[in-house]
């Protein structure tokens, strides 16, 4: 198998979340470190515009969003499994609501100022503008709760997992799947980056006795690379050959075509290319960068619009 190359930074909650995946599957990576925020001229070579953290790599193909990493690592290692019969359904619909409302609800609550003063203790007044200015380019136009009303939501959040947690060590059972690592990240950020905040959890006695049993499954064996070399790898790779599913039209846009990639909401920046697979679960670009070269670019097709570039 291609060696899995993780682009991120130690304190990226969805980083966290794919670290800890891939400590449960037992599969070895490569830790490549990247900036927190813009510029990111390594990142951008291999992907083609999306930004957001993290982004896995195989060779000469980068997967983007988490969603869809979990769906790679589970076809690379299927057991244990991330999605247990007979209720795939189900968790894949409560990881989506982790990864979104109590994400949203987390952080809001996390970056009151108490919160900032923590996470960015040890940086420059700068350093706290630029990522104020970073992440307010990404979430611009979105609607953000207040610290108040965020704390009023994450508490009702926090007793909703401590009731599913009332049976099982994990929350659909005894052993974890998606949902507890989508559930897990926000919840990790608050206990670990702004522990001043963090006396939210002690209301919760079983979601703290939780964290506890997920951070123990750890992030596995990972060895540093550059993103010089990880760059380098993919211009060396040939792209993986693209599975035989199906093509999925929904847009009217044929393959081959030019076509452009963006998240709906967070981090609307656009990714270029040659659209190459529009399946029931993902989409697939071809496109070619200077250093990278010849590259596939990978995203879900839930939480992202798909649009033809015009000619010309």
């Amino acid at each position: 198998m291609t060696e899995l190359i993780l682009h991120h930074y130690p304190t990226s909650p969805f980083a966290e979340k794919v670290r800890l995946m891939l400590g449960y599957k037992s599969l070895p990576w490569l830790s490549v470190l990247i900036p927190m925020v813009m510029p990111k001229p390594d990142v951008l070579a291999l992907t083609g515009g999306y930004r957001k953290t993290p982004v896995l790599q195989i060779g000469a193909d980068m997967y983007c969003d988490t969603a869809l990493i979990a769906d790679v690592l589970e076809h690379l290692q299927p057991q244990p499994t991330l999605y247990p019969e007979p209720v795939k359904g189900l968790v894949r619909t409560l990881a989506q609501w982790g990864d979104s409302t109590l994400f949203w609800a987390a952080m809001a609550y996390n970056m009151q100022p108490r919160g900032l003063a923590q996470i960015f203790a040890n940086t420059s007044p700068e350093a706290l503008q630029s990522f104020r200015e970073d992440r307010g380019a990404m979430s611009a136009g979105m609607m953000r709760l207040r610290p108040a009303d965020a704390a009023v939501a994450y508490k009702s959040y926090l007793r909703r997992i401590s009731d599913m947690l009332d049976l099982h060590p994990f929350l659909l059972g005894e052993t974890p799947c998606i949902a507890d690592f989508a559930m897990y990240h926000p919840l990790w950020f608050t206990r670990i980056r702004t522990p001043a905040l963090a006396d939210i959890l002690s209301l919760t006695p079983a979601v703290q006795d939780w964290l506890d049993r997920m951070a123990a499954i750890g992030h596995g064996t990972s060895e540093a690379l550059s993103s010089a070399d990880a760059i380098a790898i993919a211009a060396k790779a040939t792209p993986l050959a693209l599975r035989d599913e199906l093509f999925q039209d929904e847009h009217g846009i044929a393959l081959g075509s030019r076509v452009s990639i963006s998240a709906e909401t967070f981090g609307p920046e656009p990714t270029e290319g040659e659209l190459i697979a529009a399946t029931r679960m993902h989409y697939s670009l071809r496109r070619t960068d200077p250093r990278a070269g010849s590259v596939h670019v990978h995203f879900p097709r839930i939480g992202y619009a798909l649009k033809a570039v015009p000619a010309g």
